[in-house]
């Protein structure tokens, strides 16, 4: 069982940055790709970023590429997506999710996440 717990959200205006955090425990946590999602009231689930087991690749929703990046650090059991140029329709709940993927890609889809955290708040003020 991989137990994840996200940290770094906030309140910041339009324009900032934040960084969160995603650290993982329970498991071998290079062998899980990773993803961050993101849910706004009265919306879904939706994808933001996803990054590989190895790190090796990345994937991006159209809406945050360019100014968000996602990495990861194996050593440290560590997923984070750095966020730039906040927009107040960044606002939402983010979680980290832990897919148990069998290649060294990474899934934009939620249902194929097997573990997930219980998310940070994000909220940004134009």
């Amino acid at each position: 069982q991989v137990q994840l717990v996200e940290s770094g959200g906030g309140l910041v205006q339009a324009g900032d940055s934040l960084r969160l955090s995603c650290v993982a425990s329970g498991g071998t946590f290079s062998t899980y790709a990773m993803g961050w999602f993101r849910r706004a009231p009265g919306n879904g689930r939706d994808f933001v970023a996803g990054i590989s087991k190895s790190g090796g690749s990345t994937y991006y929703a159209g809406s945050v590429k360019g100014r968000f990046t996602i990495s990861r650090d194996n050593a440290k059991n560590t997923v984070y997506l750095q966020m730039n140029s906040l927009k107040p329709e960044d606002t939402a709940v983010y979680y980290c999710g832990a897919d148990r993927t069998l290649g060294d890609v990474a899934t934009t889809i939620p249902n194929n996440y097997n573990y997930w955290g219980q998310g940070t708040q994000v909220t940004v003020s134009s």
